[in-house]
């Protein structure tokens, strides 16, 4: 039966607009859920800090749907339940000797919900974690379900697979593996900004996933090397590197949080799902007290946003947690933020102070739009759909494919509808 008590995202900034939750406990009383309803949207693990998920209608859950990995090591792929966390399809995986290319910070959020927003993790050669499907299926409007399939119409599956919940509820997605491997972490503090500008390429290629953390006001930041044992050595974790030093010590991406739920560091190796998070699946993230933002920039533009975000330094430092600095590569998926260039990506974990978080906000867009920037889908924005729309090519593609399958506006909302007005 569905519930009627208003829920909340993961912060407690959002509070859903909903008539009915619904938790349904099998793709065929989803379907009729879908199919009876005027208005539906999909609510994941609700770690989107705006109301990309939100509706007067009916929000469906997925969380009980019956789990699902089933594995082909021939075609390289795993089909999986798409609202399952990625925690759980990385333990099922690495089981039986297999892995996913990169992982997000969090482990807790669900496959579709990451991939409908175009959410990453960090690598210069590495792609968001859309980029890994390989097909979709989507319960549509009347009920139906539609299939996007790499190898029938791979330039359709770019357009679905970021699709903002528009398209449908995702019930199942096939995704790229590999054989599993092995990580080692290390941290080095006291980075000078400075050499995070004139050493970009140096510093975001000593390891399989780089991030590096700052408040942008203090001239400082620390950086976290993620490394796969069966590649080339990082820097020498026992010496100075670029002016930094090598921690001694457990760390956690804001300064004044204990280390304790963080994914193990100090060099110890130990399986891809255990490393490539910033955070252990074990560990359920604090609720009610952060924001976030992010944007992504062409990687040519990282320079040139460095100067802009230290110019806003003492801006930032008052109301910010921890600003991280990620690479993302290039990719074909009509929207996402690294669509068609390697990008450069700036991550804020803000106090949950709205109004003076959304200042800063307003004023970072303003720096850094001009040099390309695109926000995160599921994040705080203060940019006008029409601006962020501007620079993706395939955004009039999109619309299309929403009038498509769905004609009468069943999955839309007043989040999309600003981005895509029907009529």
């Amino acid at each position: 039966m569905p519930t009627t008590q208003a829920p909340t995202n993961w912060a407690g900034n959002i509070t859903f607009s909903a008539a009915r939750l619904h938790h349904p406990d099998s793709v065929d009383e989803l379907r009729r859920i879908v199919s009876s309803a005027d208005r539906v949207r999909v609510l994941g693990t609700g770690h989107s800090f705006n109301r990309i998920a939100d509706t007067e209608g009916d929000l469906v859950s997925l969380d009980r749907l019956p789990h699902r990995v089933e594995i082909d090591p021939g075609k390289g792929t795993a089909t999986i339940a798409a609202g399952m966390r990625y925690a759980h399809v990385a333990q099922a995986l690495h089981a039986e000797g297999f892995a996913l290319a990169n992982l997000a910070s969090l482990p807790h959020i669900t496959v579709a919900g990451a991939c409908t927003t175009a959410t990453h993790g960090s690598g210069s050669d590495q792609r968001c974690l859309a980029a890994a499907v390989a097909a979709l299926e989507i319960v549509g409007p009347d009920g139906e379900v539609t299939r996007f399939d790499r190898d029938e119409d791979r330039d359709r599956l770019n357009g679905a697979v970021v699709g903002l919940g528009g398209l449908g509820v995702v019930t199942a997605m096939t995704l790229d593996i590999e054989p599993t491997f092995d990580v080692a972490q290390w941290v080095w503090t006291g980075l000078p900004l400075d050499r995070l500008d004139d050493s970009f390429e140096e510093i975001f290629r000593a390891a399989y996933s780089v991030s590096v953390f700052t408040d942008w006001h203090s001239g400082e930041g620390v950086v976290w090397l993620k490394c796969r044992t069966d590649l080339p050595d990082p820097p020498e974790p026992e010496q100075p590197w670029l002016g930094a030093r090598p921690a001694n010590r457990h760390h956690h991406p804001v300064p004044a949080m204990p280390p304790l739920h963080c994914t193990e560091q100090l060099g110890a190796p130990g399986p891809w799902h255990e490393r490539l998070p910033h955070f252990r699946p074990d560990f359920t993230p604090s609720n009610g007290d952060e924001l976030q933002s992010e944007l992504l920039l062409p990687r040519e533009s990282a320079s040139a946003a460095f100067a802009a975000l230290r110019g806003l330094g003492d801006r930032i430092a008052p109301v910010v947690q921890v600003s991280e600095v990620r690479t993302v590569a290039a990719d074909e998926l009509w929207l996402s933020p690294a669509y068609g260039r390697d990008s450069v990506a700036f991550h804020f974990t803000w106090v949950p102070d709205h109004d003076a978080v959304i200042e800063v906000v307003g004023a970072m867009e303003e720096a850094l739009l001009p040099l390309g920037a695109r926000p995160h889908w599921g994040k705080l924005t203060t940019a006008a759909p029409e601006r962020v729309l501007s620079s993706y090519d395939r955004a009039g593609d999109f619309a299309g494919l929403l009038a498509e399958h769905d004609p009468a506006g069943k999955f839309r909302n007043a989040y999309l509808e600003g981005y895509f007005p029907t009529g």
